[in-house]
């Protein structure tokens, strides 16, 4: 590995140039992929098919992961892009304009600090951040570069959803009072594994990064990260921080709440895990209250209404009744949503149920179902949230304008700091009173834990 200083230097250098950048009209972005796991592979996927787009580096520890990218590439496009090993060799290259990192969480904040810092704009992977202090710098570092920081929290670009939070907001269902998200997504046990040798082609120090060094385990890598403090946020982290976000969407996305207070284990399963598979957090926004449940054992849903059915209102036309938002809406009296990963929302006058299946609106005391909306809605052929949620990264790295994103480092950070926050509660066994800031009010303990303890040098926030 070559010397980090030096390669900090160099990174630094790049960054005037490239900071000037304006692209034309027919000009493609030229995007490397850094992480290319699961959600990596997804993303070379997507940006091979864009035309505003072209992957020009594929960066990863495991050489056999970069290999099957690069196979893939080809397959796709009738190209090869640039490999890296090393992402701080990726940041320095002169022809990559934007990084799209699908690495490890505790990866998050340092892929996309050094990238800025180089000059590339970043569309990160959920969640925004490891811990609330690396989501603070990596706010800080974007405003200071001038560099646009997408989070991949797709949901906000998926049309039947902005609707939905048009409706919302416009009171269909009065003032919401409750949201609660719900990951219900079965979790099997990971079992018991021990130690080994590094798999050849696996550069595992840099796959820890900052975290503490450890011997090779297969448990710890390869998906499996997500359950280990080290590197992952457990579930709520995971695939939970997607619902809090829209949790969050829901009550006009506010900032800091006055307490945060979890409950939980890992219960069913003895096993190596670290993080529990349940938990129960709940967050007061002062007259507003945010609930979040994980439950990765097997369980049944929510979202049922709690009285019978009955035909929805409409006009002498047969139109629906009640408020509408600015788009497609229509009541098809289908099946009620049974949720188990998705969002309620409670207000004054009735309560909204919304998943990838779809979103319905119930009113009344008697739980009308007054509207329903679907992902087809507003979408085009064969569009889906994380294509729709690229392409406005890339039309705002056109732009130059970081208000453009749906779903920016500015707003994502608070979304994933929740989810860090019902983790510390979990963690110290206490309700948190939360300053702005944020720090706990006499609790250094947990102040702590805001941040990493040790970064292992040189891969320090």
């Amino acid at each position: 590995m070559s010397n980090p200083t030096t390669r900090r230097f160099f990174v630094g250098a790049v960054t005037a140039a490239a900071a000037t950048r304006v692209w034309g009209a027919n000009d493609r972005i030229n995007v490397a992929i850094v992480g290319l796991g699961g959600r990596g592979s997804n993303h070379l996927s997507i940006y091979s098919k864009l035309t505003d787009a072209r992957v020009a580096g594929l960066c990863d520890v495991d050489q056999a992961a970069r290999e099957k990218a690069q196979a893939t590439l080809v397959k796709n496009t009738s190209q090869k892009a640039k490999e890296f090993e090393d992402m701080r060799e990726t940041f320095a290259d002169p022809s990559v304009d934007a990084v799209s990192s699908a690495t490890p969480n505790h990866w998050h904040a340092l892929a996309t600090i050094w990238a800025c810092q180089a000059g590339k704009d970043v569309y990160c992977e959920k969640p925004a951040c490891y811990n609330v202090y690396e989501g603070q710098r990596m706010l800080q570092v974007a405003r200071e570069t001038k560099r646009m920081v997408q989070i991949g929290s797709q949901h906000r670009s998926m049309p039947y959803k902005i609707y939905a939070m048009q409706a919302l907001h416009q009171g269909i269902i009065g003032d919401v009072y409750l949201a609660k998200g719900l990951c219900f997504k079965r979790r099997k046990s990971i079992g018991h594994k021990a130690d080994s040798q590094v798999p050849p082609g696996v550069n595992w120090d840099l796959f820890l990064g900052p975290a503490p060094m450890r011997p090779f385990n297969e448990l710890r890598f390869k998906y499996n990260w997500h359950w280990f403090w080290d590197t992952g946020n457990g579930d709520i982290g995971n695939q939970g921080v997607h619902e809090m976000g829209i949790a969050r969407w829901g009550l006009k996305d506010p900032e800091w709440p006055k307490t945060a207070y979890a409950t939980g284990g890992k219960y069913a399963y003895t096993d190596d895990q670290e993080t529990p598979n349940t938990l129960l957090a709940s967050f007061d926004f002062g007259g507003r209250e945010l609930v979040f449940e994980v439950r990765g054992v097997l369980t049944g849903g929510e979202g049922v209404p709690v009285h019978p059915r009955t035909p929805p209102p409409t006009s002498a036309g047969g139109a629906p009744l009640g408020p509408q938002p600015d788009s497609p809406g229509t009541v098809t009296g289908g099946s009620s949503l049974n949720i188990t990963i998705g969002d309620l929302f409670y207000g004054t006058e009735g309560w909204m149920a919304m998943a990838d299946a779809g979103v319905q609106f119930y009113r009344g005391e008697s739980s009308e179902l007054i509207m329903e909306l679907h992902p087809e809605h507003g979408a085009g052929p064969g569009s889906d949230g994380t294509s729709l949620h690229m392409e406005n990264f890339l039309s705002a790295c056109r732009s130059r304008n970081y208000r453009e994103l749906h779903d920016e480092i500015g707003n994502a950070y608070l979304s994933a700091s929740l989810c860090h926050l019902a983790n510390i509660s979990y963690r110290t066994g206490r309700k948190l009173n939360v300053e702005s800031g944020p720090h706990f009010t006499g609790d250094a303990e947990a102040t702590k834990m805001l941040t990493r303890e040790v970064y292992r040098k040189p891969y320090v926030v």
